[in-house]
């Protein structure tokens, strides 16, 4: 009989602890590292999903809970962080930023049944040759990206001199080389293409060579830093050419390094999401802390919200009814009535032009 009784105490315990378990996700991007602003900005969307969803009462009745994982956008370090992750037991990470980090994490996450939803990994290779199922992304592609700036380049500057840089990676060299394509397309070859190494301070170099051969359209696939310090040091050149470049100028970091020489810089990226009615009530939250909705903050939170509707609608975090809910369902979220189709990608509006004006970017006119 004591025994039996001891039992049950035990018993009752186990249920009371199952009533008030954690469900820990993963988020993982730069979060040190000359890209951290935008692995702020996932860490910003992914905090803010979290207590929104537990605010309305967990998912399954379990609270979620986040771990941080900073990949500094190296693709060593990503691996490691998803080994850190499966360590831990994440059913699920919203991650990574940069696609070279994302492909080769996505590796880990395939082979320990984790599901990742990318916010921001826009080469075609993340989901054209995904490891798994469970691998997905609620942002666009760079084929997509580059075709749309492939024929703006045309349509608006057919007769001027253009150059195609981009600074080797997987993210950057892959946009250049879409835009290229879709630009050659069009009609229209580049009249330089060039590479360049990221992390430098000095690119005078480059932009005497640009100088010279009247170059009128620059176009950039990179990042924000050394597109930043480029057109600053096409400024002070004395070069006129406007900078067009993608989606990792989605900072106003972007501003703070370029000042007046940002000014008509062009971008691609997908319709702004702070416009979305169904994100007001997120913006104005994030406001109100003072925090940032710029970028991929509700991408972010988009993807944890997939997520979550897809564990509810599986009924637990296991990965194969996860994926089949993800596959199945279509997911209102904050930047739109969402699905994906059969590679992993989301079926949403696909790019737009921006323009940087006055600090600024918004969408072009």
């Amino acid at each position: 009989m004591k025994k039996a009784l001891l039992a049950g105490v035990a018993l009752n315990f186990a249920f009371a602890g199952m009533a008030f378990a954690d469900i820990t996700i993963g988020v993982a991007g730069p979060m040190t590292g000359q890209y951290a602003t935008f692995g702020q900005q996932l860490k910003i969307g992914a905090e803010q999903a979290v207590e929104d969803i537990n605010a309305k009462g967990g998912v399954n009745g379990e609270m979620l809970k986040l771990s941080v994982g900073d990949d500094a956008c190296d693709p060593k370090q990503a691996v490691a962080v998803a080994n850190q992750f499966a360590g831990e037991g994440v059913p699920f990470v919203a991650g990574h930023f940069c696609s070279g980090s994302s492909i080769p994490a996505s590796q880990v996450y395939a082979e320990e049944g984790i599901v990742e939803i990318s916010p921001a990994s826009t080469n075609p290779k993340f989901t054209d040759e995904r490891p798994g199922d469970g691998i997905y992304r609620v942002c666009g592609r760079d084929d997509q990206q580059g075709q749309v700036a492939g024929k703006y380049i045309f349509d608006n500057f057919k007769d001027a001199k253009v150059a195609i840089l981009n600074d080797k990676s997987a993210y950057g060299k892959g946009l250049a080389d879409e835009t290229q394509k879709a630009l050659e397309a069009a009609g229209k070859k580049a009249d330089v293409v060039e590479s360049y190494t990221a992390g430098e301070k000095d690119y005078t170099a480059l932009v005497t060579k640009l100088k010279q051969a009247g170059i009128s359209l620059v176009y950039i696939g990179g990042y924000h830093t050394e597109a930043g310090l480029i057109a600053r040091q096409m400024k002070e050149q004395g070069m006129s050419a406007t900078l067009m470049s993608g989606d990792a100028l989605v900072t106003d970091e972007y501003w703070s390094i370029t000042g007046d020489a940002g000014q008509g810089t062009l971008m691609t990226f997908s319709p702004d999401p702070r416009k979305n009615p169904a994100a007001k009530p997120v913006v104005d939250e994030l406001d109100k802390k003072g925090e940032t909705a710029e970028g991929y903050v509700l991408y972010t939170y988009a993807a944890i919200q997939a997520w979550a509707d897809a564990v509810k609608t599986a009924g637990s975090t296991e990965p194969d009814a996860v994926t089949k809910a993800l596959n199945d369902g279509t997911f209102s979220t904050v930047i739109g009535d969402l699905s994906f189709d059969d590679k992993g990608d989301v079926t949403l509006p696909g790019y737009v032009m921006y323009e940087w004006k006055d600090g600024k970017y918004a969408e072009k006119e």
